[in-house]
């Protein structure tokens, strides 16, 4: 996967709120990137060694994040601006993710309909399921885009 480009330029993020690390494998409606929980992440927690496993969610989406980057990277296009508008039955089986650990994150899209989708998300340490949710994340063309953000009159 040498030719495709790293997944900082894949994603809308700037360090240090790009929170995954590599782009592991993609396909048409799937993702596969890798995080490994270290000092440099702005939740990870000093006196604890950990980040809270609450911010797989965020894992997740960015992940997510880097499919749709990739998708429009191979027609030419930047990284478009997404939503997460919510997640579903978010469950950790652990309470924090540990100084060290390398998480495989996947997601999977499972439904898509003019921007709005569907992924059926994971996180895995060692083969081991430690989260798994359903993301709803929209994103918009342009013109909606400038629409939403433009100032209210």
């Amino acid at each position: 996967m040498s030719h495709i480009p790293a997944l900082i330029d894949l994603l809308p993020h700037e360090t240090p709120l790009a929170l995954v690390d590599e782009l592991i494998e993609v396909s048409e409606l799937s993702i596969h990137c890798q995080v490994t929980i270290n000092e440099n992440n702005v939740f990870f927690n000093h006196e604890t060694l950990t980040i809270p496993a609450w911010v797989g969610i965020e894992f997740m989406a960015q992940s997510v994040a880097g499919w749709s980057g990739y998708h429009a990277w191979k027609k030419g296009n930047k990284s478009p601006i997404g939503f997460l508008l919510g997640s579903r039955k978010y469950q950790a089986e652990c309470s924090e993710f540990k100084q060290g650990d390398t998480l495989d994150i996947f997601a999977e899209q499972i439904l898509e309909n003019n921007g709005m989708a569907v992924f059926s998300c994971y996180i895995k340490h060692n083969g081991q399921q430690l989260a798994s949710s359903q993301l709803n994340v929209f994103v918009p063309t342009e013109d909606k885009l400038e629409e939403l953000l433009a100032p209210k009159q």
